[in-house]
């Protein structure tokens, strides 16, 4: 139950178009009071709040933090007893390689009313935009998304048994990312992809294997955010040959 008048909406903002952020998404955005917003790969979105709205942002990335999680999470709290309608903003989906678990339970400790609404993962949208299948029927049925990168960066990066492997966050860190997949047993001429900017007019792919992904990749400069697909599912493209 909460004791404060205002609600928090945790909002996933999808994969970088501003067109695929979920309807109920657009319009809670549009009726915010107060935004608290991510580095996006859609800044178009911020366009679209009322002009009292209260703006704030909170964004990270490597080597950026503009304002550290708990700081992150004492705003959320603070402005919704100031504001009747909070939007924290985040890229792709709330809950997946996402602080939004960890500002939903500080809400909820702190008797915070708040809600998720799910976004659109790039680790998704990627593939598809490209014309990558995920699964094909009768022959290939399992998907992982994984982190190509830990806070120990000693730390091994995963490879399960899975058909298609889903890599965010795994580019500056293709190395481990290409050990761990040998490690694992995927053979050298496993399909790979790195899907750069995807659903932007600023998207690009480029396609190797296990054993060249990570010359390719430092070759045509691929740069975050950038999502590595791993599996057969690449030679499935729709239009390739």
């Amino acid at each position: 139950m909460s004791v404060n008048n205002g609600k928090v909406y945790i909002v996933g903002a999808g994969p970088g178009d501003p067109e695929l952020i979920s309807l109920k998404g657009y319009r809670i955005l549009k009726t915010a009071d107060c935004l608290l917003y991510d580095f996006l790969s859609a800044p178009e979105l911020l366009k679209e709040v009322k002009p009292s709205c209260a703006k704030v942002c909170v964004g990270k990335k490597d080597g950026l933090h503009l304002k550290e999680q708990k700081e992150i999470n004492r705003l959320l709290y603070e402005k919704s007893l100031k504001y009747k309608k909070v939007v924290r903003l985040k890229g792709g989906d709330p809950f997946i390689f996402s602080r939004g678990i960890d500002e939903a339970r500080y809400l909820s400790r702190k008797k915070v009313d708040y809600e998720i609404i799910p976004g659109i993962t790039s680790g998704l949208a990627a593939p598809e935009s490209v014309g990558i299948p995920l699964t094909i029927k009768n022959r290939i049925s399992s998907v992982a998304i994984l982190t190509g990168r830990k806070k120990n960066i000693d730390a091994p990066i995963d490879a399960p048994a899975c058909q298609t492997l889903i890599y965010l966050m795994a580019v500056a860190n293709i190395r481990n990312v290409v050990k761990a997949l040998k490690r694992s047993g995927r053979r050298d001429d496993t399909p790979c992809a790195f899907i750069e900017q995807a659903t932007t007019k600023n998207s690009r792919m480029v396609q190797a294997t296990v054993a060249t992904i990570e010359e390719r990749s430092r070759k045509a400069k691929v740069k975050p955010p950038a999502v590595l697909i791993v599996g057969e599912v690449v030679k499935q493209r729709v239009g390739s040959k």
